[in-house]
């Protein structure tokens, strides 16, 4: 039996805006079937929904801190939440 979709809420910190990384988060959670989303934070930092099997949010969050090529991550924080109903993952407008 598959385990439980869990959901968890992301704040990536660091050099995360203007490199690319929202478009290579929707790339790298589809390719782990997940679902949510992504947005920028008006303080900087990105902001993820992840909704999916907890080996791939857990394989997910690994990728996170290391983030697209022209991306430096210096924390990646973290917090359980609910399932939001998402269809697929997308970008969201900046928050």
């Amino acid at each position: 039996m598959p385990a439980a979709v869990t959901a968890l809420r992301l704040s990536i910190v660091g050099r995360v805006q203007g490199v690319g990384f929202r478009a290579w988060t929707v790339d790298e959670a589809m390719r782990r079937n997940l679902r949510g989303w992504v947005r920028n934070r008006r303080d900087g930092s990105v902001e993820a929904l992840i909704i999916g099997q907890p080996d791939a949010i857990a394989a997910m969050v690994t990728a996170c801190r290391r983030g697209p090529p022209m991306s430096h991550v210096d924390a990646v924080h973290q917090d359980t939440t609910d399932d939001d109903g998402s269809a697929g993952f997308f970008e969201r407008a900046t928050d």
